[in-house]
């Protein structure tokens, strides 16, 4: 085989790690691979060549989701993140300090594409690949930046090992650090509880997955989430109601029939409603909001959460106007949705603050955090993936679940229209999730935390900053050793 096929295989092979295949020590063994299929020393457009076709398998596969999305930005970003782990194997050093130095490469490009391009694609990173093994809790200390490089750093010198080339005291010291961030994590603050307990009752409204909001009335959504909460029986315990991602769909909502009938639910049960709400925005055509309501027994809306990331040619078109040129069809996004301001919170009647994460928002760690940090006890997941079909998306959105419960060491619930609903605990652990178009309602008394992780202190800066010095050295180290031999 050649290498740059065994490089392909070997980013398939991390694939394979991913949800909802799973198998996360895959990754280890694919970036192990790759490192093999690299070499100690290889020509410039070699590296090149392998990374790229390393980071295609890896990711083309991983976003498979983006296909039902765009299909044209689906090739596009596969080229797109292919050619940025080209550009990590082609800037990163050979010899005896590629050990080190691939893995802060790579790591490096994968902190870029939290951000770049849109705002950020952050699916199927190393991160959530290993939201279901044991060394998920370095998320605890470092997020999804440091999770993505301990996982390289670990591969990587496994394959220099197994390839039998030398790579010196930097494999051994690499694992060194790997080990040291782990044990790190295993002692790290995880959160504390308060005492206090909130009662939950998430609602999936069920239905056919692939449909999205142009394809019928959204009143049938709604009704659907009336019928399953109907079947919920008044209870003092219960405490909140919690609704999926834009399942009421109105020009205005506080003037909507759709109030009404919630109102009368949340009365019936004497508890407030959070509910996922979109709305024209007033005085502007063509322009939407995307939000989270609190809605009281009374009928009064107390408290507003307007989601912040939003899906880039799912919620919004970027260039609209150059793409609708050259023919594309954006009409299928007919309107632009506006991103929030506020922080990521919403506070229920009683002065319970819950952070908020709006579908899409839960595979951004800065999220999650920002909304602990303004007092969030608990995160709640509006979500809805009732547009694509399969569970690429899905599984890989209850592995964010996992990673955002983990890094703040808060319980998280998450609720979505066709599935999937579950809460998980601080430690990561999935309780009740429903079955894909089921209709149900699960419920369950979460403890409201307190206290924070280093992750919730330091977030993703001071680990962006780590990875680029230990780049910059290890470049700049190898390149005097080697301008030392030519001389010699």
């Amino acid at each position: 085989m050649s290498r740059p096929a065994f490089a392909l295989g070997a980013g398939f092979t991390v694939a394979l790690s991913l949800p909802p295949w799973g198998w996360w020590p895959l990754a280890f063994v694919g970036v192990a691979l790759f490192e093999v299929a690299l070499g100690a020393a290889p020509s410039r457009w070699s590296r090149f060549g392998r990374g790229a076709a390393f980071g295609f398998g890896w990711l083309a596969m991983g976003t498979g989701w983006m296909w039902q999305l765009t299909v044209p930005g689906y090739l596009v970003a596969g080229a797109f993140f292919a050619v940025l782990h080209g550009l990590a194997a082609l800037a990163a050093p050979g010899g005896r300090w590629r050990v080190l130095g691939r893995p802060a490469a790579h790591a490096l490009v994968e902190a870029l594409r939290l951000s770049f391009p849109f705002g950020g694609v952050p699916l199927a990173s190393l991160g959530i690949a290993q939201a279901g093994g044991p060394f998920v809790v370095v998320a605890r200390v470092g997020g999804v930046i440091l999770l993505t490089w301990f996982v390289l750093q670990i591969g990587f010198a496994a394959g220099s090992l197994v390839s039998r080339l030398d790579a010196g005291w930097s494999a051994f010291g690499g694992v060194v650090a790997a080990s040291a961030v782990l044990g790190l994590a295993l002692v790290a603050p995880t959160g504390s509880g308060t005492g206090r307990f909130l009662d939950v009752a998430a609602v999936q409204g069920g239905g056919e997955q692939g449909t999205r909001a142009i394809d019928g009335p959204s009143s049938v959504v709604t009704e659907r989430h009336l019928e399953a909460t109907r079947s919920i029986e008044p209870d003092a315990e219960l405490d909140l109601v919690l609704w999926p991602e834009n399942v009421v769909d109105v020009v205005e909502f506080e003037s909507s029939d759709a109030l009404v009938a919630i109102a009368v639910e949340a009365a019936r049960l004497g508890v407030p409603f959070a509910v996922g709400v979109t709305e024209d925005v007033p005085g502007r055509p063509g322009l939407i909001t995307n939000a989270q309501l609190v809605v009281t027994p009374d009928g009064r809306v107390t408290s507003r959460y307007d989601k912040v990331r939003r899906v880039p040619f799912g919620e919004y078109v970027p260039m609209r106007g150059l793409l609708e040129a050259l023919g594309a069809p954006v009409d299928q996004v007919p309107s632009n949705a506006v991103a929030g301001t506020t922080p990521a919170v919403i506070d229920l009647p009683d002065a319970t603050r819950l952070a908020v994460v709006i579908s899409w928002e839960v595979f951004f760690g800065g999220r999650a955090r920002e909304g602990v940090e303004h007092g969030g006890g608990v995160i709640v997941n509006p979500t809805n993936g009732a547009s694509y079909t399969g569970t690429i998306l899905q599984t890989q959105q209850v592995a964010s679940s996992r990673l955002r419960a983990i890094e703040t060491g808060r319980w998280l619930v998450q609720a979505s229209p066709t599935g999937f609903s579950e809460f998980v605990s601080p430690s990561g652990d999935v309780i009740d999730r429903t079955a894909v178009s089921e209709q149900a309602v699960i419920r369950m008394a979460v403890e409201l935390r307190t206290g924070r992780t280093w992750y919730v202190r330091l977030g993703d800066g001071p680990f962006i900053t780590a990875l680029l010095v230990l780049f910059a050295t290890v470049c700049v180290t190898a390149h005097g050793r080697s301008g030392r031999r030519a001389v010699t």
